[in-house]
């Protein structure tokens, strides 16, 4: 402050002690009195603050408002005194002062005292306190990162605000990720630190920072993980008989993302037309791949090779198609004798031969037939019986 603020502060207060009365001790019950303590005032920077200050019995007393830790005096009575802009002042009835600060900033955290110029000075003091809501330091914070697996990284969040701000890191997806050996949802601090990098640590992360006053704010980094392509096969060994659609199927994982293809086992890149239909399918770092072959014939039994290769490397995997022999199916008539009579209930169960092959039975299979006595004996058959038993004419599939 230059020298005539401070000749200037020194005549205020002069003129406080200067217009005080005084007054003895027997006039006591004439002295102003403070109804109330200065409210201690919390607001968020930006707003506006309002400090009261109620006094009764002030009669020709002044109050003024005085900043404690500058000690600026900011008002006396009906007078703005500071060249603060942002402050002003309002009253009521000569009861109650109001200091009034808009857009509240940092600086104007403190104490601040409403007095009034009795002798001896009487006053009361409140508490601004300036709150600040958190925000992250774009320039001392990491951004998208892309590292090689198997590396340590460290990404850094920076934040400020008052009180001092809670910094905590998550997975976007809300998903657990191993920190150093510890599969965790939460890491606080600033830093994260992952030691030995790989590709399940790859996505994206949000650094969080809150300090109890809304709102809490997050950045979103980007972690990607590089690493040559890898090549998995669910089957190496495929089959089909001549005239089948046959797909064949391969999985890898690479990032930077692989270039993809299929080719024959004689290297002639395979391209998807009328006879191969190839197909991508993408999750994140890994793909997988189809070959569906149509209509199979025999030029196609041989071997097939899937190719995945980026910046970091190749790789490929062989999968080998070899032909089965189609399904048929063969009809015939066969005579049967029944054996093995067995009755249950008034039911019997037979078991059958071949008749017509020397007695022969007919492989694992059995056929039975189960009939109702009593219905028997009063139908018209049209098959022969013989020795008690009935013959009976079947039509039986078998599978070649």
């Amino acid at each position: 402050m230059n020298c005539l603020g401070c000749a200037w502060q020194s005549t205020v207060v002069l003129l406080l002690l200067m217009n005080a009365s005084p007054v003895t001790s027997s006039d006591e019950s004439l002295f102003p009195r403070f109804v109330e303590p200065v409210p201690n005032v919390t607001v968020t920077v930006g707003r506006d603050a309002l400090l009261a200050c109620v006094v009764e019995d002030l009669r020709g007393y002044k109050v003024a408002w005085v900043r404690v830790d500058t000690q600026t005096i900011l008002s006396i009575h009906h007078n703005i005194i500071t060249q603060n802009p942002r402050i002003s002042l309002s009253y009521n009835d000569h009861r109650s002062w109001y200091l009034h600060i808009k857009n509240v900033q940092e600086v104007d955290r403190g104490w601040y005292m409403c007095q009034v110029n009795t002798d001896p000075m009487r006053s009361r003091k409140g508490y601004l306190q300036v709150v600040v809501p958190p925000m992250i330091i774009d320039n001392m914070t990491s951004t998208d990162m892309v590292v090689r697996e198997g590396t340590n990284v460290t990404m850094v969040c920076r934040a400020t605000g008052y009180p001092e701000p809670y910094v905590m890191w998550r997975r976007e997806d809300g998903q657990e990720f191993n920190c150093n050996g510890e599969s965790v949802n939460v890491v606080d601090g600033e830093n994260l630190t992952i030691s030995k990098v790989s590709r399940l640590h790859m996505g994206a992360y949000l650094c969080i920072a809150s300090n109890g006053v809304p709102p809490s704010i997050s950045k979103r980094i980007v972690l990607m993980v590089q690493f040559p392509p890898m090549l998995s096969i669910p089957n190496q060994l495929e089959a089909a008989y001549v005239g089948q659609d046959v797909t064949l199927e391969c999985h890898t994982e690479a990032y930077p993302s692989s270039i993809n293809y299929w080719t024959t086992d004689r290297g002639d890149m395979i391209i998807s037309g009328n006879k191969y239909v190839t197909a991508l399918n993408d999750d994140s770092y890994s793909r997988k791949m189809k070959l569906t072959i149509r209509k199979v014939s025999s030029r196609d039994f041989s071997s097939y090779r899937c190719v995945a290769k980026n910046s970091l490397g190749e790789t490929d995997g062989l999968i080998r198609l070899d032909e089965i022999p189609a399904p048929s199916t063969t009809s015939t008539t066969i005579n049967y004798v029944p054996t093995f009579p067995q009755r249950k209930k008034g039911k019997h169960k037979n078991r059958w031969r071949d008749t017509s092959a020397e007695n022969r039975v007919i492989g694992d299979y059995e056929v039975e037939e189960w009939k109702d006595i009593d219905y028997e004996s009063t139908q018209s058959s049209s098959s022969s019986r013989i020795h008690g038993f009935i013959y009976s004419t079947f039509a039986v599939a078998l599978l070649s």
